[in-house]
């Protein structure tokens, strides 16, 4: 399997891409193809392998897009960036999936263009791994549409579906909407008009509406909702995290005794962090494209390229297009 990789896409690039996709290919066994400027990947990739690596290549890409591009403009203004080429060695099979922690907009944009969507999507959405208490849940949209129509969010809810039983293994996903309240009468038209498609599709197991202060509960596997209200929602939880985070620090080193009790709690802390850490997962996927897209954070650090590179093998492990076109084609069927 070989994985192309936007080696300058992220606020740390190429040295934390290349490290993380280094470390990706040793644990994993894939073959990787770096992507973008071949002199100053090779420059950089020479830092950490002064031997090389036959696994790991590089592929010339003379445009870089930069976290402010705007990505309407770069489609045209920029057709040999390293996220354009590097869709495009998935859209001729050259490469199984493709790797981005660079400009969010940018990479929808282009992987629309390269790849387009899958048979019977309309839009693409992007998949967020959430912690919850009793596992970990799937939210989309977390962020591709900012005005989806009803059709949408039954798309979200089948693709959803289908990426938490390819990578979280979940048997029969609980789907849930998004809403003000529990009720069916709750919410804006839009929220009524879903809710009532989604109780009446057979194409997943939709257990109702469910209120922001229940998204970390456990009480279902796949979260739906619009782009606009998924990323406030994923924002403000990421921020309040790195509050609550910074919060802790402060006061474990206000005492002698609040140190000594950190050190005690050490091991226990560890999983916290492992459960609750983005970076395990690495990456969000452009679910609905007809190729595999992974978006990472634009920090992120060499071991959440690392997973972000594993989810993009396991989705192409469990071919994950062909699990959502069919789930698409079934809805369609017993809907019906």
């Amino acid at each position: 399997m070989k994985i192309a990789i936007d080696a300058m896409g992220g606020d740390h690039a190429p040295n934390v891409i290349i490290e993380g996709t280094i470390a990706a290919v040793q644990a994993y066994g894939i073959d990787a193809v770096l992507v973008g400027p071949e002199a100053i990947i090779a420059e950089s990739l020479k830092q950490y392998l002064p031997n090389g690596d036959p696994r790991i290549t590089i592929q010339h890409a003379e445009q870089v897009v930069a976290m402010d591009d705007i990505p309407s403009q770069i489609v045209r203004r920029k057709p040999n960036s390293s996220m354009h080429v590097g869709l495009q060695l998935v859209k001729d099979g050259v490469c199984q999936a493709f790797y981005s922690a660079g400009n969010t907009g940018a990479v929808m944009a282009t992987a629309l263009l390269k790849l387009r969507t899958i048979d019977g999507i309309d839009r693409p959405a992007i998949a967020t791994v959430l912690p919850s208490a009793t596992g970990h849940s799937v939210l989309t949209d977390a962020g591709a549409n900012v005005d989806a129509k009803p059709l949408n969010y039954l798309h979200f809810a089948i693709m959803g579906s289908a990426y938490a039983k390819a990578i979280l293994h979940q048997d029969k996903p609980r789907v849930g909407l998004l809403s003000i309240g529990e009720e069916d009468v709750k919410g804006n038209e839009v929220t009524k008009t879903v809710f009532a498609m989604l109780k009446g599709s057979k194409a997943f197991n939709f257990t109702g509406n469910i209120e922001a202060k229940e998204i970390y509960k456990g009480k279902v596997d796949v979260i739906v909702c619009d782009g606009f209200v998924g990323n406030i929602a994923l924002k403000c939880s990421e921020a309040l995290a790195s509050f609550i985070s910074g919060l802790l620090k402060k006061e474990i080193k206000s005492s002698i005794i609040s140190m000594l009790g950190a050190l005690l709690m050490r091991s226990g802390f560890k999983r916290f962090k492992a459960r609750v850490n983005y970076e395990e997962y690495g990456g969000a996927p452009l679910l609905g494209v007809n190729g595999i897209c992974i978006i990472g954070h634009g920090s992120s650090s060499a071991y959440a390229v690392q997973n972000a590179v594993r989810v993009a093998k396991e989705m192409v492990e469990q071919n994950m297009n062909e699990v959502i076109r069919k789930g698409v084609a079934d809805a369609l069927q017993t809907d019906s």
